[in-house]
Parts: structure tokens; sequence; C-alpha cells
């Protein structure tokens, strides 16, 4: 029994050190110039929080969420707005960052030339994407904290729903990265994710959508993370997050396991 299983743990063991050494080689490669980069990736939902959170919020008013607690406007627009950021962070690294390695940089085919195996490379890079989401949620929530749009208790436990969102559109777009062909093939992607930043009860409830489209809405990642990130950051989540979280942890599952074996096929080909 114990030569059955030490084995296997000591493989786990391994593949996690594997792992982390992907993230540690992005980490090594980090350039000045990238921090703009990372910085940029904070900004614009902070902007779309204070024009249209902020100002619209004025004319808008408070608004009445599905357990009856009224919240001002910018309160119900900051969580899908971190949401949105966790999303948009995740997916810069996995899908045109991992793009350009696998298919124009030809990084992993000398990294494969390692014991490092296809899912420890997609693992390894989901990790790294996800150092970058997390800077982008934690510095999102002390502003919300800041303008007293949520408390620091839900703050904090708004942050580890942020990071699962992460994980869960970074293992997807890793996956949608194994199957572009060109540059050109990230416009559609890019009309996909706008498409989602605006019809996924971002702006408005999705109680105002009509009944076929309320369904699309409540289908989609994107209105799941928002659905989770708003109901802890306003505590107002009850049971029905678990729904949420169990929808992202198959999502994550499911990107990891189509990218890692795409990317067995494309590199051992």
């Amino acid at each position: 029994m114990v030569s059955f299983v030490l084995p296997r743990l000591v493989d786990v063991s391994a593949a996690s050190r594997r792992s982390v050494s992907v993230a540690e080689r992005n980490v090594a490669a980090l350039k000045s110039v990238y921090w703009l980069l990372l910085v940029s990736g904070f900004v614009e939902p902070l902007l779309y929080l204070l024009s249209i959170g902020v100002g619209v919020g004025a004319l808008v008013g408070d608004l009445a969420l599905p357990g009856g607690q009224l919240v001002s406007y910018a309160a119900f627009v900051a969580p899908a707005m971190l949401a949105s950021s966790a999303m948009t962070g995740a997916l810069a690294e996995t899908t045109f960052n991992f793009f350009g390695k696998m298919k124009y940089m030809k990084l992993y085919d000398g990294v494969i030339a390692t014991p490092v195996q296809p899912f420890e490379i997609a693992l390894g890079e989901l990790g790294w994407a996800m150092l970058r989401g997390a800077a982008y949620s934690g510095a999102f929530l002390v502003v919300m904290a800041a303008l007293d749009l949520t408390t620091v208790a839900h703050a904090a436990a708004a942050f580890p729903a942020a990071v699962l969102v992460g994980f869960a559109f970074g293992a997807l777009g890793m996956a949608l990265a194994t199957f572009m062909r060109s540059w050109q093939d990230f416009d559609l992607m890019g009309s996909a994710q706008f498409t989602l930043f605006l019809f996924s009860g971002t702006f408005v409830p999705a109680e105002a959508y009509p009944a076929v489209l309320r369904w699309l809405v409540e289908v989609t990642p994107l209105y799941r993370a928002v659905h989770l990130v708003r109901g802890v950051a306003l505590g107002n989540a009850g049971w029905s997050w678990l729904l949420d979280v169990l929808y992202l942890l198959a999502a994550m599952a499911v990107g990891l396991l189509v990218a890692s074996r795409r990317m067995g096929r494309l590199l051992y080909k």
C-alpha cells in the first residue's frame, strides 16, 4: 500500500514544483515597462466606476437588490467592475501573452524538453496570471472600501471570490488561446469579452432584461462572477453563492483540461 501511494505523492509534489518554476520564470522575465501594463489594467475599471458608477449613479439613485436591500448605484456597479477587472487581468496573461509564447516565441518547445509536462505549464501560467489578477482585485477592493462602497470585512471576503473569478477566466482563456490561428482571431475574442462586459448584470440587474435574454445572461461566466462578487461585497449572497462557486470551479477545471490536452497535441506533433 505504501509503495503504491508514495510515488503518487512524490509525483504530485514534483509536478507542483515544476508548475511553480514556470510561474517563477515569468516573474524573472519582468521588465520595468511591464508594470505600466499592470497599472493600465487596474485603471480602466476604476474609470468606469468613477464615470458610470458615480457619475450616472447621481441620476439613477438607489437600487433595490433581490433581497430588498437598498444600495447606491455606485455600490451596485463596483463589484461588477471588480469581477470584470479580475477577468481582464487573467485573460490578458492567458490569451495574448500565452499565445505569443507558444506560437511565435516557441518558448514551450524548449520547456517540454525538460521533465515539465503540458499540464504543469498550463498550471504554472495560470498561477502567474492569478498573481496579476489578484493584484488588480486587491487594489480595487481598497478603492471600494475607501469610497465606502463596501465594508472592510466584506472586502476581505470578496477577495478570494475575485481570485476564483480570475482562475476560472484564466483557464478558459488559455483553452481558447490554443485554438487561435493568428493575432486576427483575437478580434473575435475581444468582441465577445466586451459583449459579456455589457450584458452580465454589470450596469443593470438581470431582472431588467426580457425573459429569453435574461436566461442567456444568467448562464454566462461573467454573470456568475458578477453575481458572486456582488453578493459577497454587499453582504447579500445568501446560499446563491454556492451555484456561482460550483460554476466557476467547473469552468476552471474544463479550461485547464482542454488547455493541457491541446498543448500536448500542438507541442508534440
